[in-house]
C-alpha cells in the first residue's frame, strides 16, 4: 500500500489543534518534525517537547486528494492552513528498514551490541542481545557509546550498581554481564521499565536485578558505581540525591552532557566527588568521579 503525507508548518501554539484535525479527518499518524533545526535537549519530565518551528505530517492512503483534506481540516483550526504541501510516500517494511542500520557493534576492548537475527562477531566477547524499542538506548547515541566504553575500561566485577534513567536498560546490563553483583535500574518512565527487564530476559541475566520508579528507590541504597546517561539539567538538580546513593571513594559517571554544559555539570558534583572529564565523543561529554 502507497500513502499520501500532509506537511503542514506550524507554530508551536498551532501544533495540538491541528494534530487533532488532522486525526479528525482519518490521517493514520500524525507526526511532527522539526522546521528550523532547532534542538529539544531537556523537555520537563512529563511534558511533550514542541518546536517553536514544526511540520506536522499526516500520513493518508495514497488516494485522498489533499487539496480536500486541507478544506476539511481548516474549518476545525482558528486559522486556515496558509501553507501546505503532500507528498508520496512508498510502503515498505519499516522495522526491517531501520534494521539493515543496526548492525552488531563493538565498545571498548570487549563489549558488543549484537541485534536480534544477527550472530555474534566474537563469541568469546561479552556480547548484550539488544532489539531497537521504545525506550531510548541501543548504543547508536555517543553518550552510550562513552558510558559503555568507561564499563569496558572498568569493568564492576562484584560490585552493586545503579543505572539511573536506565532507558532500554543497555548499561545495567553491560555492567551485569561484567561481572556486577547486583543492579538496580531508575527510570521515571515505565515503558524504560518495562523495556529494560525484558532486556534483561533475552539475555538471562533478571535474577539480582532491582527496578524502580525514582521514588521507590529506597534511600539507604548505596553503591560503589552509579550511572547516569540523563542529560545536564536533571544531572545537575539530582546531585545530591545521586551523590548520596554512593559509597564513599566510589564511582559516579554522568553522560548526556554538552561539552557546553560540562562546567556547570562539574561544578554541581564538585562538593561531592573528585569530577573530570573521561572523554569526548562530537559535542557530547562523559564525566567520571571518585566520593570524597
Amino acid at each position: 500500500m502507497s500513502w499520501l503525507q500532509l506537511i503542514i508548518p506550524a507554530s508551536a501554539k498551532q501544533v495540538e489543534r491541528l494534530s487533532d484535525a488532522l486525526e479528525s479527518v482519518g490521517a493514520a499518524s500524525v507526526t511532527l518534525q522539526d522546521a528550523a533545526d532547532q534542538p529539544l535537549l531537556e523537555p520537563a519530565p512529563g511534558s511533550m517537547p514542541i518546536w517553536s518551528e514544526t511540520r506536522v505530517i499526516g500520513l493518508f492512503p495514497a488516494d485522498q486528494d489533499p487539496g480536500l483534506l486541507i478544506e476539511r481540516i481548516n474549518p476545525l483550526l482558528a486559522e486556515p492552513v496558509a501553507e501546505w504541501k503532500a507528498e508520496p510516500l512508498e510502503d515498505q517494511n519499516w522495522v526491517r528498514s531501520w534494521m539493515d542500520h543496526f548492525q552488531p557493534m563493538q565498545f571498548g576492548r570487549r563489549l558488543w551490541i549484537v541485534p536480534g537475527g544477527y550472530t555474534p562477531p566474537d563469541p568469546q566477547a561479552v556480547n548484550i542481545l539488544l532489539d531497537p524499542g521504545l525506550a531510548f538506548g541501543t548504543g547508536t547515541h555517543p553518550t552510550t557509546r562513552l558510558c559503555l566504553e568507561w564499563l569496558d575500561a572498568h569493568p564492576p566485577t562484584d560490585q552493586d550498581v545503579i543505572d539511573y534513567g536506565c532507558g532500554s536498560g543497555i548499561l545495567a546490563i553491560a555492567a551485569r554481564k561484567l561481572g556486577a553483583r547486583h543492579l538496580w535500574g531508575v527510570d521515571n518512565d515505565p515503558q524504560a521499565l518495562l523495556a529494560t527487564a525484558e532486556n534483561l530476559r533475552k539475555n538471562g541475566i533478571e535474577a539480582g536485578v532491582s527496578l524502580h520508579l525514582p521514588g521507590a528507590l529506597p534511600p539507604e541504597t548505596t553503591v560503589p558505581l552509579l550511572l547516569a546517561n540523563i542529560l545536564a539539567g536533571p544531572l545537575i538538580s539530582l546531585a545530591p540525591q545521586l551523590a548520596s546513593h554512593v559509597q564513599p571513594g566510589g564511582s559516579i559517571v554522568l553522560a548526556g552532557i554538552l561539552d557546553t554544559q560540562m562546567d556547570d555539570v562539574i561544578a554541581a558534583y564538585q562538593p561531592f566527588f573528585e569530577m573530570q572529564l573521561y572523554r569526548q565523543i562530537e559535542e557530547w561529554v562523559c564525566l567520571a568521579g571518585t566520593k570524597s
